[in-house]
C-alpha cells in the first residue's frame, strides 16, 4: 500500500482578521494535491491571530494563552476544510483553554466530520508563562490507510514516546514544530531522524516558521518526510524536503510495504531488537 503525504511550513504573517488567516491557508493548500491522503501544519502556527489585537505591540508572552479565544473558528473551518477535500487534516496545534489551564493541542480532523486531538505531554520550559499544562495520553490513531502518532515538537526529543507508538503499531509520527532558534530546530530534525531509524517508521517534520516585529517568538526551520537512512529509501533518510524560508507544500509518496520489509530485513532492524533485548534494559 502507498499513501500521500503533504506537509505545509507556514510562515508567520500578521493578519487583520481571522478571515485573513483562514485566506493563507486556503492558499497554501492550492499547493496540496487533492490526492494526498493526509495533510500536516506545523506547531501553533495559529499565534499569527494575536495581531489582530490593537494592542499587540504591548503584549507578553503570558498573552499567547489569548489564541484560545480562536478555538471555535479554528475547529470549524479545518473541519470544513477537510470534509470538503476528502483529507485527513492534522492540523499543527493551537492553544486549548481548559479550567485546568492551557493544553498545546493537535487537533486531527478525519474528513467525515470526526475530530480528534492529541495534547502535549512534555512541554518545553520556554512554554511555561503560557499558563501551559501537560497532556497525560500517548495514544495512537488509525485514520484512514495507516496508524500513526503525534509528537509536538519537544516531544520528538522525548525517546520513549515515539517508541510506545512503534509498540502501539504507529508507521507514522507526525511532528508539528514550533522552535525559536536554528539550535531548537537541528534538536527536533536530528530528533526526527533518530526516532524514524530507531523505530523504522517514517517522521513528517514541519515546522512554524518566520519572523513578525513584536513579542511573537520567530520561528526557524525547512519541512522534511523522513525514513530509516537504509533501502530502499535515500541514503540520508530524507524522502523529501524544502530549503525554502518562505510557506511551502512537499509532498511524497510512502510505501508501507517498504517500511515493513525493512522492519524484517533491513541492514538495521533495530525495531525488532529493541524487543528482542528488553531483558538486559530492565537490569
Amino acid at each position: 500500500m502507498t499513501i500521500k503525504i503533504s506537509s505545509c511550513q507556514f510562515e508567520l504573517q500578521k493578519v487583520d482578521h481571522f478571515s485573513t488567516f483562514k485566506d493563507r491557508i486556503l492558499h497554501a493548500f492550492n499547493d496540496v494535491p487533492l490526492t494526498s491522503d493526509y495533510v500536516l501544519l506545523p506547531e501553533l502556527f495559529t499565534m499569527s491571530l494575536l495581531t489582530t489585537y490593537n494592542n499587540y505591540n504591548q503584549f507578553t508572552e503570558k498573552d499567547n494563552e489569548k489564541l484560545g479565544f480562536f478555538l471555535d473558528d479554528y475547529l470549524e473551518f479545518f473541519n470544513n476544510l477537510s470534509q470538503k477535500r476528502k483529507q485527513i487534516i492534522i492540523a499543527g496545534s493551537t492553544i486549548e483553554p481548559t479550567n485546568k489551564g492551557n493544553y498545546n493541542t493537535t487537533y486531527i480532523f478525519d474528513g467525515n466530520g470526526n475530530v480528534l486531538k492529541h495534547r502535549k505531554t512534555h512541554i518545553f520550559p520556554a512554554e511555561s508563562a503560557w499558563n501551559t499544562v501537560e497532556g497525560d495520553e500517548l495514544e495512537v490513531f488509525k485514520i484512514g490507510p495507516v496508524t500513526f502518532g503525534i509528537a509536538i515538537c519537544y516531544e520528538i526529543e522525548i525517546p520513549e514516546i515515539a517508541h510506545i507508538y512503534s509498540q502501539k503499531g504507529a508507521d507514522i509520527i507526525f511532528c508539528p514544530s514550533y522552535t525559536f532558534s536554528e539550535y531548537g530546530f537541528w534538536r527536533v530534525r536530528h530528533c526526527a531522524h533518530a526516532r524514524s531509524i530507531e523505530n523504522q517508521l517514517y517522521v513528517v517534520h514541519c515546522p512554524t516558521i518566520g519572523e513578525i516585529q513584536g513579542p511573537i517568538q520567530n520561528g526557524f526551520g525547512t519541512t522534511a518526510i523522513i525514513g530509516p537512512a537504509d533501502l530502499p529509501w535515500t541514503k540520508n533518510g530524507v524522502i523529501a524536503e524544502t530549503t525554502s524560508k518562505s510557506s511551502t507544500v512537499v509532498t511524497a509518496e510512502l510505501s508501507l510495504e517498504d517500511l515493513r520489509e525493512n522492519r524484517k530485513n533491513g541492514a538495521a532492524t533495530t525495531y525488532k531488537d529493541r524487543i528482542r533485548r528488553k531483558d538486559i534494559y530492565t537490569l
